[in-house]
């Protein structure tokens, strides 16, 4: 909804060291209804967080 150019990803290979060279894939969502979707702000992935071979993703919604 936000973002679909290539080379955001939320997911590496650990045994292809994957990672350090950005080839991953998008397999972290967030689904919303069609009734919520005017609430979300922005969505977002933070690949800079580490500690597994997936990082966070983020959704900002209205209050």
């Amino acid at each position: 909804m936000f973002n679909g150019e290539p080379g955001h990803y939320s997911w590496w290979d650990y045994k292809t060291r994957a990672r350090e060279r950005n080839v991953g894939w998008r397999l972290d969502y967030f689904f919303v209804s069609e009734n919520f979707r005017e609430n979300v702000r922005a969505a977002f992935i933070l690949p800079e967080v580490r500690g597994s071979d997936h990082c966070p993703v983020g959704l900002e919604v209205a209050a």
